[in-house]
């Protein structure tokens, strides 16, 4: 294989192991938080921890990897990743795990930065959407297998541990091959690295996320509260008093600011982190369809995760194709195409799905939407006609998503909620039709009838206020068929409920896909002039 083949394949593999680890511990959560003793709500930390370690690492590491060398970056990257998964496997205790994971996320925060800026630099430009692409599509697929992937590995071993040391002898592999087969790459530096700089983007985005990642279902109320509004307004004034110092430091003959304020001030690049974010939203709403298959579908919770293979792999497909139609057609017709394909996959959703072969192939239609947006077309837009500074830029990109996929699961988890919360509405105006229709079918026997009649009778004396208990009329139920027939009829009503609320959230992705589409209308006339003024500067 050629240097450049052997690059992208040992970033793809790279990013791929990172990508399937933002996913993989959603898998082994719970025997994760029983090994080590704590409740749900602090286990939450081992996601949490690992989201802001991957916000703070995602713009940083972009713009040393220009200043020093992508190869040598991706190397430590892969350095710190390994040794963080195999402090992770070891952890002593709660403590120690979660400075594991925070080492894991700044060693994986990075390596799609730097081998997407990699491949901008070093692959011609009529090529480089197809690489972009590849490297897109194992993104992709990394994050959507790896609640399933997890969950395989957890069955055959039993033993959370090994969803971590499975990534030691891969990263020691990709070192070996990496110091020998990638070309040092690396855009010429103005001055001094920007420390101050780099520590108030850090502080920055660390307040940011960690205020929405306090975001809970009720989101105009979590909002109001000072643990998210507080670290969020402080986030953003370190970020402004950023912008000024980088500002000032951009006019410095010797000046290197850690965020060029020039990209801030060009419409296409702001516009293209707009389209980021709501990439991210939307890379959101699939991380729900396992739990749609289960709570809708009927599809045993062990089987979710396998269902998501049609898309996962229809995303690969999606961003393959993807960066070839950016190489042919360019970005913007590319974004467009995404948007339509995605809108049309997840309105299926709430509108044509009935059985399994139907959501079959509404994921995969959705799926292939976004692996087309995943891919190339944002990262050559975010990079176009810039000479220097193009990891800062897919950094940038990148981080942005990494908000729109952390904000919109709030959103979409109250669409749940409220779905949810109509179930005893539901039990009152619903329950006796599709009860007397499921009898109806069952033909059941004399006896069974009788016990229903008394059942039935008992409803009739319960106290409107405190409402029926049909758990505990399922557990004193003698016949089998009987119980079989009610437990059926309270099924029904729990779906009926938790498809009113994944109608609520797939119409929002619908939404946001159709503002992607706006967007690449918007950015069209935009982009031509760009390239027309380019054209024009001698």
């Amino acid at each position: 294989m050629s240097s450049s083949t052997w690059a992208i394949t040992l970033f793809c593999i790279g990013v791929f192991m990172a990508a399937l680890d933002n996913g993989i511990i959603s898998a082994a959560l719970t025997t994760i938080n029983n090994s080590f003793d704590v409740s749900a709500n602090w286990g939450a930390w081992g996601v949490t921890i690992y989201t802001l370690g991957l916000a703070i690492s995602i713009p940083v590491v972009g713009k040393i990897a220009d200043r020093y060398g992508r190869r040598k970056l991706f190397l430590v990257e892969i350095a710190l990743f390994g040794i963080g998964s195999l402090f992770v496997a070891l952890s002593p205790n709660f403590g120690f795990y979660l400075v594991a994971r925070f080492i894991q996320a700044m060693g994986g925060g990075g390596i799609f930065i730097i081998g997407s800026s990699h491949i901008l630099s070093t692959v011609q430009k009529e090529k480089q959407g197809k690489a972009l692409g590849i490297l897109g599509g194992m993104n992709g697929i990394g994050a959507v297998l790896g609640p399933n992937v997890g969950s395989f590995i957890l069955d055959l071993t039993g033993n959370w541990h090994y969803l971590f040391f499975i990534n030691v002898p891969i990263a020691i592999v990709l070192i070996i091959l990496g110091y020998f087969k990638i070309e040092e790459t690396k855009e010429p530096s103005t001055g001094k690295m920007d420390l101050l700089g780099t520590i108030l983007l850090s502080l920055s985005i660390l307040g940011i996320m960690y205020g929405i990642t306090n975001i809970e279902t009720d989101f105009w109320d979590s909002v109001t509260q000072p643990e998210v509004f507080g670290f969020i307004i402080a986030g953003i004034v370190l970020f402004s008093i950023l912008i000024l110092y980088n500002r000032a430091l951009e006019n410095r003959k010797d000046g290197d600011p850690v965020l060029p304020v020039r990209l801030l001030t060009q419409p296409q690049y702001l516009l293209t982190l707009f389209v980021g974010a709501l990439s991210g939203a939307l890379l959101a709403g699939m991380v729900f369809i396992p739990a749609f298959s289960e709570q809708v579908l009927g599809i045993p919770a062990e089987y979710s995760g396998y269902w998501m293979t049609p898309l996962a792999l229809a995303s690969g497909v999606g961003a393959a194709l993807g960066g070839a139609l950016v190489d042919k057609r360019g970005p913007i017709l590319t974004v467009f195409l995404s948007g339509l394909i995605t809108a049309i996959g997840f309105l299926l959703f709430p509108t044509w799905i009935d059985d399994k072969w139907q959501f079959v192939i509404s994921s995969c239609i959705a799926g292939l939407g976004m692996g087309v947006l995943l891919g190339a077309p944002l990262n050559i837009l975010a990079t176009e006609r810039l000479e220097k500074d193009k990891g800062t830029a897919v950094a940038g990109l990148s981080l942005i998503r990494q908000i729109g996929m952390t904000i919109a699961p709030t959103i979409y988890a109250g669409f749940i909620a409220r779905g949810f919360n109509k179930i005893p509405t539901l039990f009152e105006t619903d329950f006796p039709d599709i009860l007397k229709r499921n009898i109806e079918n069952a033909d059941l026997s004399p006896e069974a009838l009788q016990e229903l009649q008394m059942i039935a009778s008992s409803m009739e004396h319960t106290n409107p206020s405190i409402g029926v208990n049909y758990e505990g009329i399922l557990e004193r139920i003698q016949d089998p068929a009987l119980k079989e027939v009610i437990e059926t009829s309270v099924n029904q009503i729990t779906q009926t409920a938790a498809q009113s609320g994944y109608n609520g959230l797939f119409y929002t992705t619908v939404v946001i896909s159709a503002l992607v589409i706006i967007m690449a209308i918007i950015l069209k006339p935009v982009r031509n002039k760009n390239m027309k003024n380019s054209k024009a500067t001698p």
